[in-house]
């Protein structure tokens, strides 16, 4: 029995039906963006009336539904969040890497593979001579159809993503998923053919013909396969600038070797992935002229403005840490967000992703907006970049780089539609919750925010001693708009607390008045804070004052019982309550579970009276 592939030919037989099933596949995808676009316009829509209806002085708790169709829409979303937000972690050194996705992204990757394996096996499975080639074929046509949603998945300017409101970053995972899960099928696609080719006892034919299209299908499957366990974060951690050299590689040899390898009537999928990966290249470059070439730069406005680039200053924090002072930054850019910086005196052939650690112009540097990167040395670049800067400050030398920038990049949600922010942060998390807390304090427009309770945990003294100053001011200014605002700080590393000094230089008169008092004696009066929030016990909130700033400030060297401190702030609240989480993996499964918890146990928008929990989560990965 003979058997060809090659370019122009499958099994007529099975064409009409493996066609249909890749156009089906397509319809369900765009059902379900435009799924998603459609819950993102209702939730924007309700946002606005929110912010509407807390310029109305009789309405107590505008973050309340405020119509039957707000509260059904209530209802389904707080079942929607108890669904997602759960996560178990595995506290086990060098396995926590397989600590299982949050159970909303569990639930996706099932809904995903139910309708691929539906794909795979629906009316394919007949034992009849053409059982394997049946199979094999509809196993093709499976993994083929995913290819252009893989390349979407992985574009920074992500037209999925620009739909449903969510930045690049927040589909990653899901791109990892597609691409294990076309591994898969990809697999059972050639086991089928081989398995036909034994039985027939052609394998070596097939495999001498170099006519034939089966050495480019086994590359295909072993570019793959190379791909899906290199992406794995144990791979990653170890050398991440070569993975993502190797990844864009081998993804394009990829492309190359499935056109060569499928038949014509199934090109255009490699021709739709081949634009979305063009389109992507297009706007990143567009974006890095637009943000970095200047012709005529206004150095009468902006001192140090220059052509190309900007001018950065690096600065050492501690023994981890550097900050990147960035200046003369023309453009706008909301808190959450994040640019990918180019500084190739560092690294010539890398560019990297950090949130912007700001959110207003800094004083002490020029008219025009300038930013602040806070980079926590690992390997790699950000160990170079920490070495540079720490040779120079030994050098006594306030050595300037050039850097490029490309972004911002994020979609992160309006943070002034909530009655309690809650902002937990671990280390130089704080880089992400800061900026949020700066904005919601210099915003001049109604926001519905009422209350604001900030969490910093780190090991070591000096990660928190960069933000303290920082949040000093924060509590003034809270003061001057009526938000009540209190900051925990935990230093939990074995005599640390001592390390940070609580009074740091204040900005006004009060401040300063309040820093005078014994540093011991608040110092205690925080600890005793913290511990208690720690074993579960609350103590009275006191009210703000004007004379007694530092004492919404508090500092523990004891672990924070995140769980507590969440159900404090959510219990007080009359309205709906958001949760910022930026830290390890450990820390945001914990919230992730707790908010869950708290959700289910309080029967949120279920006919208690308990009011809305959204949850925002950025996790350190790479």
């Amino acid at each position: 029995m003979e058997r060809r592939h090659d370019h122009g030919s499958t099994n007529p037989l099975f064409t009409p039906a493996n066609e249909a099933f890749a156009r089906g596949y397509w319809y369900i995808v765009a059902g379900v963006v435009f799924l998603l676009a459609g819950i993102r316009g209702i939730n924007s829509l309700q946002s606005t009336l929110r912010l509407r209806r807390s310029r109305i002085a009789s309405v107590q708790y505008p973050t309340k539904p405020s119509n039957s169709f707000m509260q059904a829409w209530a209802t389904l979303t707080a079942v929607g969040r108890e669904m997602s937000y759960p996560q178990l972690y595995i506290p086990v050194r060098y396995l926590s890497w397989l600590t299982p996705p949050p159970l909303g992204r569990v639930l996706v990757i099932l809904v995903y593979w139910a309708v691929i394996i539906y794909m795979m096996v629906a009316d394919a499975v007949i034992d009849d001579v053409y059982f394997w080639e049946r199979i094999g074929y509809r196993n093709a046509w499976v993994t083929v159809t995913q290819v252009p949603l893989l390349y979407l998945l992985a574009s920074k300017t992500n037209t999925i993503g620009l739909i449903i409101g969510t930045s690049h970053e927040r589909l990653n995972w899901l791109h990892r998923w597609v691409a294990r899960t076309m591994f898969v099928t990809a697999t059972v696609h050639g086991f089928h053919f081989w398995s036909e080719w034994l039985h027939y006892d052609i394998l070596q034919v097939e495999l001498n013909t170099l006519s034939t299209i089966v050495p480019y299908g086994l590359g295909a499957w072993a570019i793959l396969l190379w791909m899906t366990v290199t992406s794995f974060k144990p791979f990653r951690s170890i050398a991440y600038e070569f993975f993502i050299i190797q990844h864009v590689i081998a993804a394009v040899i990829f492309l190359y070797v499935v056109y060569v390898h499928v038949p014509v009537s199934a090109r255009y999928n490699v021709w739709f992935a081949i634009a979305a990966i063009s389109f992507d290249r297009a706007c990143r470059l567009v974006v890095l002229l637009w943000r970095n070439v200047r012709f005529e730069p206004k150095k009468t406005c902006c001192k140090g403005g220059q052509r190309l680039g900007y001018k950065t200053q690096l600065t050492t924090v501690g023994t981890s840490s550097t900050v990147l002072t960035i200046s003369n930054v023309h453009f706008e850019w909301s808190a959450g967000q994040h640019v990918y910086i180019w500084v190739p005196r560092i690294g010539l052939f890398e560019s990297h992703p950090y949130t912007i650690a700001t959110s207003h112009p800094l004083p002490g540097t020029c008219i025009c907006n300038s930013i602040q990167l806070v980079v926590r040395s690992h390997s790699g670049f950000s160990k170079r970049l920490y070495q540079f800067a720490r040779k120079a400050e030994a050098a006594g030398t306030k050595e300037t780089v050039t850097t490029f920038m490309v972004g911002p990049y994020g979609k992160p949600p309006r943070w002034d539609i909530f009655e309690t922010l809650i902002l937990i942060s671990a280390s130089t998390g704080a880089s992400f919750t800061l900026p949020i807390l700066d904005s919601l304090l210099a915003s001049k427009g109604t926001n519905c925010t009422k209350r604001v309770d900030f969490l910093l945990a780190a090991k070591q003294g000096e990660e928190v001693g960069f933000y303290h100053e920082r949040l000093h001011e924060a509590i003034y200014k809270a003061q001057s708009i009526g938000i009540d605002l209190t900051i925990h700080i935990a230093v939990t590393g074995n005599g640390q607390l001592e390390t940070l000094s609580p009074g740091s230089t204040p900005s006004n008169p009060n401040m300063e008045k309040t820093e005078k008092m014994t540093g011991h004696a608040r110092a205690g009066n925080a600890i005793t804070r913290a511990e208690s929030i720690s074993e579960g016990r609350l103590t009275p909130r006191k009210r703000l004052s004007q004379s007694s700033a530092d004492s919404h400030m508090f500092y523990s060297a004891a672990r924070p019982d995140v769980a507590s401190f969440i159900r404090e702030a959510v219990e007080a609240t009359g309205g709906e309550t958001g949760v910022v989480v930026c830290g390890g993996q450990s820390l945001v499964a914990q919230v992730r579970t707790s908010v869950a918890k708290l959700s289910d146990e309080r029967a949120v928008h279920k006919g208690t009276g308990a009011q809305g929990i959204h949850l925002h989560v950025e996790e350190y990965s790479f």
